[in-house]
């Protein structure tokens, strides 16, 4: 038999990830060949042979930049060979930041939880940990951020039991930044989502071709009639509906996946036509907008999460969730300050090569340095030694968890035996 398994260890403790590799390891030795996507470390050490794609994302990737066995991908130049090995690693903060208060729930009893005061301190970044089934979303997820959606007057869907909360007016607004997608149809995409095509469609209606027409900004939208394809209607694909089957999409035949008319094609900008420019890689774009304040701070933005190689124009329905959320991270951190919002991620880490979690710390800092609360429910080891304060559930899963096992820094938490 050949097993193909894609990231076994998302949402799996380092305790239960290692069950897993002893169970892959028992597979393979009764005669089987187990094929693993993973970027899990030691799942990557425990194999016989590695294959790593590259060397980049997207655009910049799809090559084998190392096939072979686990020891030579130690001396290889490849980036996981580079972290394997030591050469590139994800530093710790020198300081920890102090809480600026905090949010304190009494006797919560979500699902699993016993009975629990926990105080959640704001202005930091919290990693809430804990073996699967420890109860770390029923107390976050459940209690904290449907409690809080509550008093800010939106709905939520079975609240967790809490006895009281206190501090919740120091939260201005909680966000819960997962990996859902940012639309489900073609017509989402990173440039709409983050607000970056009202700029670019600002700067086609302000040419000399789209004044002299009496095109406005509207004209170089693909959502509403005017300057779209109408065949498509500013999809740049056609839906076949297969009833019984998933939809499948093709490429429009009139406008050719380019979503617009041949008479708004014809407006450029720098010699290019919007399609061109919805064309284009987030890197390419912010060389291409150099001279736009607005517009080159909001590209940078999508740099630094590491979505420099993603089309501004690509639709949302080929996004992973990985950059789905950080599509989202970017959009809150392209506004100035964040003073009272609270920030909720649930494994943020799913699907991201080690690489990508050194940017995304990097990212999640970045929005407490502005003002805001960061709370990720999380098992990698770098992001909880990069976090303010932990919090660590459990001992064990189900009726054996739902008890806070320790609390405090990440140097407090290496030195509590019970964690």
């Amino acid at each position: 038999m050949t097993y193909v398994l894609d990231e076994p260890s998302i949402g799996l403790h380092p305790r239960d990830n290692e069950r897993l590799l002893n169970t892959l390891r028992s597979l393979q030795s009764r005669g089987n060949t187990v094929l693993v996507v993973e970027h899990d470390e030691p799942t990557i050490r425990h194999a016989d042979h590695v294959i790593e794609l590259g060397p980049g994302s997207g655009m910049l990737g799809g090559e084998i930049v190392y096939q072979g066995d686990t020891k030579k991908l130690l001396t290889s130049d490849s980036l996981t060979g580079k972290y394997l090995r030591g050469d590139l690693k994800i530093e710790i903060p020198k300081e920890r930041r102090q809480p600026k208060g905090a949010i304190s729930l009494k006797k919560v009893s979500t699902n699993n939880l016993k009975d629990l005061d926990v105080d959640i301190p704001l202005g930091v970044l919290t990693c809430v940990t804990g073996v699967s089934g420890s109860g770390k979303s029923s107390l976050v997820v459940d209690s904290l951020y449907k409690h809080l959606q509550l008093h800010q007057g939106h709905r939520a869907d079975n609240p967790g039991k809490i006895g009281g909360i206190e501090g919740l007016d120091e939260v201005e607004k909680v966000i819960a930044i997962d990996q859902t997608p940012i639309g489900r149809t073609p017509r989402s995409n990173p440039a709409t989502y983050t607000k970056i095509f009202d700029e670019i469609r600002k700067l086609f209606a302000g040419s000399k071709e789209a004044k002299k027409r009496g095109y406005q900004p509207g004209r170089f939208s693909f959502n509403v009639k005017g300057g779209r394809c109408e065949k498509c209607r500013g999809d740049g694909q056609l839906k076949i509906e297969m009833h019984f089957l998933p939809d499948v999409y093709v490429t429009c035949d009139t406008c050719h996946g380019k979503r617009y008319n041949a008479q708004t094609l014809e407006v450029t900008y720098r010699e290019k036509n919007i399609a061109d420019v919805l064309n284009m890689t987030v890197r390419q774009a912010g060389v291409f907008f150099e001279n736009h304040p607005a517009l080159k701070r909001r590209l940078s933005v999508l740099e630094q999460v590491g979505l420099e190689y993603l089309h501004l124009g690509q639709p949302a329905t080929t996004l992973s969730g990985g950059e789905a959320q950080r599509i989202k991270i970017s959009r809150e951190l392209g506004k100035r300050r964040l003073p009272g919002a609270l920030y909720i991620l649930d494994e943020p880490t799913t699907g991201l090569h080690m690489h990508e979690v050194g940017k995304l710390i990097k990212v999640l800092h970045q929005l407490v340095d502005k003002g805001a609360t960061v709370i990720v429910i999380e098992h990698n080891t770098d992001i909880i030694m990069s976090a303010d304060h932990v919090l660590d559930l459990g001992p064990g899963g189900g009726e054996h968890g739902g008890q806070i096992v320790a609390s405090g820094t990440p140097e407090e938490i290496i030195d509590n035996p019970d964690s």
